[in-house]
């Protein structure tokens, strides 16, 4: 019988003024289509990962999480469709 481990994720959060952004960097692979899609200019890639650079600027359009190919962005908070907060 075989045990499988399960292993927690690694993520990188960002929050501030009701903005979450969640960062999965071992999904990532830096294809910057997140990066180039952010109409704000919130994320930037730093050492072949993407990153938070200005989560205040954040209008949680969520681009850049229906467009990551890598599911390696979440996005909650402020402004997000179906949620109260």
């Amino acid at each position: 019988m075989n045990a499988v481990k399960a292993r927690k994720e690694e993520t990188v959060v960002s929050e501030q003024d009701g903005h979450k952004i969640t960062i999965v960097p071992r999904y990532c692979k830096a294809c910057e289509i997140c990066v180039k899609l952010c109409p704000q200019s919130v994320l930037e890639i730093k050492d072949f990962k993407v990153h938070v650079a200005h989560i205040e600027d954040c209008t949680t359009c969520m681009l850049c999480e229906l467009r990551c190919p890598d599911f390696a962005i979440s996005v909650s908070g402020k402004g997000k469709k179906g949620n109260k907060s």
